[in-house]
């Protein structure tokens, strides 16, 4: 898995084969085709991988008496994870993979990864600080803004600055204060 995490990171996903991992660890084709079936198998077992990978950094997380703070900090773990992985990143998150359909294959590995920013949602729900959105929904801005800022950093845009942990933790912070708020109240200040 390393690998071919590594091949994808240096040179491309239309670099990565079954042989070019094979020789990258020193092994048989068949020895690599035996575990993944495929360059195809291969990739959906490293988008589970990542998945795996980040739910565990997230997961990791030391909880608090403030589940808001929480919910932003936890931003940083998936920022610290996509500079570290990726290529990862891109074929978990972004599922640039040849077969869109392979993402698919490893969509349980992605909800078991959302459950847990779910539940990190669903304390500040508890708390009363989510307003009128659902769990689900609120997550999934949260994500959003997580990949967005992701891709932002990992095109460079915001290395340049060096401000990229300071913006990271004040979208993050800024949104899950927003949370709190009624949105649909707020509807008109965004056009439609």
């Amino acid at each position: 898995m390393d690998a071919a995490e590594r091949i994808i990171e240096e040179q491309g996903i239309d670099a990565l084969s079954v042989r070019v991992v094979a020789d990258a660890v020193g092994t048989t084709t068949r020895a690599v085709y035996s575990l993944f079936g495929s360059k195809e198998g291969l990739l959906v077992a490293l988008g589970a991988y990542g998945f795996r990978l980040l739910g565990r950094a997230v997961a990791a997380q030391r909880q608090t008496t403030d589940p808001a703070r929480d919910l932003a900090a936890a931003g940083l773990r998936f920022r610290k994870w996509a500079l570290a992985h990726s290529a990862l990143f891109r074929v978990a998150i972004q599922r640039l993979l040849p077969d869109p359909d392979l993402a698919a294959q490893f969509s349980a590995a992605a909800a078991e990864t959302f459950e847990i920013l779910e539940a990190k949602v669903q304390r500040v729900k508890d708390a009363g600080l989510l307003g009128n959105r659902t769990v689900r929904d609120a997550a999934v801005e949260y994500h959003a803004l997580c990949e967005g800022l992701a891709s932002v950093e990992l095109r460079g845009a915001l290395i340049a600055s060096g401000t990229a942990e300071r913006v990271w933790r004040d979208a993050l912070t800024t949104l899950v204060a927003g949370f709190a708020t009624d949105g649909a109240a707020n509807a008109t200040a965004v056009p439609t």
